[in-house]
């Protein structure tokens, strides 16, 4: 086995980051896979994360997409379907931003290793059961559920490194999934079939990638 590769840096946030990985097992690969910044992270970067106040940490955009899931499903319960699909946005939307911001700021905690893929579960599993199951079929709502739950049972795995998934592949599951249920929430608003069909089909190609990822998962 080759020697483990000595970080360039001494000190800072990265190099606490790195030690608090270490501490974790989350080495070589696996913390390569963690903390690879990608494009979308630079592009947040750039534009939405430094409008944010100093306090805010990834952690806190994670425990904030924790706190809207049970105000989104109360919102489309009782019918406010314009303001529950606007929370809905910006919560999907806070799933980039609490990663973007952990990994160009070297803010990955082990906390949020396994909580941030819980909460995105959490949010499209329970709005899917809501609307999904009321405006397409239940079927297609049990699949999107059971894709998620499998997939969130690789939480734990992940951060003791035993299990990788495909990144690419789980990041489009997860925009497809976001794009379709916000489709169906748009007919609420706007009820053209169009739009509503749309969404099926973009559910249906979501599901196709959520199996991919459970496919693809790589042992390290």
């Amino acid at each position: 086995m080759p020697p483990e590769k000595t970080p360039d840096f001494a000190s800072g946030p990265e190099a606490l980051q790195w030690k608090r990985l270490k501490r974790l097992n989350l080495v070589g690969a696996r913390l390569e896979y963690l903390t690879r910044v990608t494009v979308f992270d630079r592009f947040f970067a750039a534009t939405i994360i430094p409008l944010f106040p100093r306090y805010v940490s990834p952690n806190r955009i994670t425990i904030f997409r924790f706190i809207s899931i049970p105000v989104v499903l109360f919102l489309l319960f009782m019918g406010y379907n314009l303001a529950g699909t606007i929370l809905f946005a910006i919560s999907a939307l806070s799933d980039a931003l609490d990663g973007a911001l952990a990994r160009t700021a070297h803010r990955i905690t082990k906390w949020g290793i396994v909580a941030d893929p819980i909460a995105d579960k959490l949010l499209i599993g329970s709005v899917a059961l809501l609307v999904v199951w009321k405006n397409l079929s239940w079927p297609l709502a049990l699949a999107i559920v059971s894709i998620e739950l499998v997939l969130a049972g690789s939480a734990y795995f992940r951060y003791r490194g035993r299990l990788m998934p495909a990144k690419t592949v789980g990041k489009m599951k997860m925009i497809l999934q976001c794009v379709g249920i916000g489709l169906v929430l748009l007919y609420g608003i706007i009820p053209h079939p169009f739009i509503l069909i749309f969404g099926e089909y973009v559910l249906y190609v979501a599901i196709v990638f959520g199996l991919a990822s459970l496919l693809l998962y790589r042992s390290i």
